[in-house]
């Protein structure tokens, strides 16, 4: 308590030189908070779509299924299990068939993977409800990467061969229906959607699927034979490595917005203990140990830490809020394997900001007190002289 009193009024006298620590440390801090909130925001959005564009809650597979091998795929595919039948049609699971096969857009002849889902399903945000076929038509669905590859749009056709389960070729020309954009590339590029029943027939698969995707509202089921469920940290790591990778590159930015509020402190601090040299010595000649001393200082740099803080949620609050509600604006930037929509919304969890406002004001106190124990410590003589011993 004898240390607040001559610490604040310190900080009162100090002029511009408060007010500069403050501004400094303010803005350091809304910006801090903002790049967290960013980084926080595109996690959360990009597992969100992840989810809601391809994996769902979970997945049951085929025991054969191994989304990273494409030579298990022509054979990955069973009847859908009798306990999951009730799932099924309830649509709290959804089953997707996956074939090869191969498109011949313009004369071109281009590898993709063919995939069957219901039209009635509600699980995944594909617009499925266009896949409605009529007569012999056959309607499918490409994402917008995979439009702008193979040169397709909306109303065109186009020429797939596949193989059916007998091993025999065929091949049928097909309507695209729309193009759907999605975040989410994997869900996209290489990519042909059916009808389900319409992709069974082709491949002469009746009630079979290759996995099931399932809703918040599905059973989680895991003891069926033939078939192994997987849950969202299984389908979701990749994800979370990559974002993990981000996160380093993340935390060398946040490292250096840190340090250029606390050099700005440090500085500051370093100019004022030198310059009032005097009035060291003077606290030394009247009894006060030097360890008080450098905790005066201390303190000192510990308040402007708190201030700036104050200050910047004061000023910082409505900025953070308005880009919180209204988004920042992103460019397309599919090479990066990471879903993020048009907008990003930042994320503010409490938590996370009071992480940084313990890591600010820990270190506002540790470089403040590192120059002024050691100023703390010359000799009395010399200190009252204003000269250096």
């Amino acid at each position: 308590m004898l240390l607040i009193r001559p610490a604040i009024k310190n900080i009162l006298g100090g002029g511009m030189r408060t007010w500069l620590n403050m501004a400094v440390l303010s803005f350091t801090f809304v910006l801090i908070v903002l790049y967290n909130g960013i980084t926080d925001g595109w996690v959360q959005e990009s597992r969100r779509e992840t989810i809601q564009w391809e994996t769902g809650q979970g997945q049951l597979w085929h025991s054969d299924y191994d989304r990273f091998d494409i030579f298990s795929i022509q054979e990955a595919h069973g009847v859908i299990p009798k306990e999951l039948q009730p799932a099924v049609t309830a649509h709290t699971y959804t089953p997707i068939l996956v074939s090869l096969g191969v498109i011949y857009p313009q004369g071109r002849l281009q590898n993709v993977l063919l995939k069957g889902i219901d039209p009635e399903q509600s699980i995944l945000n594909i617009p499925s409800k266009q896949l409605k076929s009529s007569g012999d038509e056959i309607a499918t669905l490409i994402g917008k990467r995979m439009a702008q590859v193979a040169k397709l749009n909306k109303g065109d056709r186009v020429m797939v061969r596949w193989r059916d389960r007998n091993g025999t070729f065929d091949a049928h020309e097909v309507l695209i229906s729309d193009v759907f954009d999605t975040k989410v590339a994997s869900v996209d590029e290489g990519q042909l959607w059916f009808n389900l029943e319409d992709l069974r027939k082709l491949t002469s698969l009746p009630d079979e699927a290759t996995y099931l995707i399932r809703s918040a509202n599905g059973p989680v089921v895991s003891d069926v034979k033939g078939w192994n469920y997987k849950d969202l940290k299984f389908l979701l790591a990749d994800l979370d490595m990559m974002l993990k990778g981000e996160r380093i590159e993340m935390a060398i930015i946040f490292t250096v917005l840190l340090s250029i509020g606390l050099l700005a402190l440090f500085d500051t601090q370093v100019l004022s203990i030198f310059r009032r040299q005097k009035e060291i010595g003077t606290y030394i000649a009247l009894g006060m140990t030097p360890r008080r001393v450098a905790g005066l200082f201390t303190l000192e740099g510990t308040s402007y830490s708190i201030l700036g803080i104050l200050f910047g949620a004061l000023w910082g609050t409505p900025i953070l809020v308005w880009f919180a509600r209204a988004g920042i604006s992103m460019p397309e930037m599919d090479n990066m394997g990471i879903a993020i929509g048009n907008a990003l919304y930042p994320v503010y969890e409490p938590s996370s900001v009071l992480l940084n406002v313990l890591i600010i004001v820990s270190l506002s106190a540790l470089i403040s007190y590192l120059p002024a124990r050691k100023i703390a410590k010359q000799n009395v003589v010399y200190a009252l002289k204003g000269k250096i011993s």
